[in-house]
């Protein structure tokens, strides 16, 4: 059966993770990875699994003869600002793992399949990809006046990238929670955490709920989104069942729902602590995957 040809244009961890789920798929051939290191060790891995590579950029990509019909950018938000454009010009759809939000935000268990003509897609942030399916879960039971995240990664797993981009991370996912998951607003708090051995990413959810609202059918929506989630990430979990609060002045009334969960890597490339990477990458490959099985189909 014919697959869709791919290139990734990173070769850091997250790319590198990436091309071991990708490698995985019934309808994604990874033919390229690009970087723009020759010395970069994810390109030599890429090369030895037989990939065509090159530390020469987007142009060199461009340039190929069967350019690729699926391109995933695990780079910076600044180059795939530049980038976007010259993909969108090729015809090639583009999965966005940077924080650049081109493209609409994207998260596979809420938003798709209505995505999927995009041009391109953007994945938010790994506490967005946690979270947000689970206030959709409870916003399309009752209306969610107010909703905030708390995702705890494990200091071991926030590279400089997250390190630098922390305010650009609460800003995005606090939006995403509004446009995504329902909420009428959104709070988004992250927490790296130096313990050792290194943790495993937990996430906590709040949600504001009418003190009036069906709470069993609550309960039954968010366990329905978790395992819709862990169709192509495996290691998330709910770590108890939802916790209910009573209404409360302070809450303008409102009662609340506490949600807790872990997110644990499924060890592709990544450790298993490293689940707020993973998710990333599991995430973009289901996006992947659905696009290409649709150009698969049409051919």
């Amino acid at each position: 059966m014919r697959k869709a040809i791919a290139a990734i244009v990173g070769p850091g961890n997250i790319g590198t993770d990436l091309l071991a789920k990708l490698r995985r798929s019934q309808f994604v051939d990874v033919r390229y990875m690009v970087g723009v290191d020759p010395a970069s060790d994810g390109l030599a891995r890429a090369a030895q699994l037989g990939l065509e590579t090159s530390a020469e950029g987007v142009d060199w990509l461009l340039a190929r003869a069967e350019p690729p019909e699926l391109v995933f950018e695990a780079t910076s938000a600044k180059a795939h600002l530049a980038n976007a454009p010259r993909y969108a010009e090729a015809g090639i759809q583009a999965i966005d793992l940077t924080p650049a939000a081109i493209g609409p935000l994207t998260c596979p268990a809420v938003t798709l399949p209505e995505q999927l003509d995009a041009a391109n897609l953007n994945m938010i942030t790994c506490g967005g990809q946690a979270t947000i399916p689970i206030v959709h879960a409870v916003s399309r039971v009752t209306p969610v006046p107010y909703a905030e995240i708390v995702a705890s990664v494990s200091s071991r797993s926030a590279g400089p990238g997250t390190r630098a981009n922390i305010d650009e991370f609460t800003e995005t996912t606090a939006h995403a929670i509004e446009v995504v998951g329902g909420a009428a607003r959104g709070k988004a708090i992250i927490i790296i955490n130096p313990v050792e051995p290194p943790m495993i990413m937990r996430d906590t959810v709040f949600c504001a709920i009418d003190p009036g609202a069906d709470r069993d059918a609550i309960t039954a929506s968010i366990e329905r989104m978790v395992a819709t989630v862990q169709e192509y990430v495996p290691g998330y979990t709910l770590k108890a069942p939802p916790q209910y609060d009573e209404p409360r002045p302070g809450w303008n009334g409102q009662a609340r729902v506490a949600v807790f969960l872990e997110v644990a890597g499924n060890g592709d490339y990544l450790p298993a602590y490293a689940g707020n990477l993973d998710i990333m990458t599991a995430a973009a490959a289901r996006v992947g995957e659905l696009l290409a099985q649709r150009k698969v189909v049409a051919a």
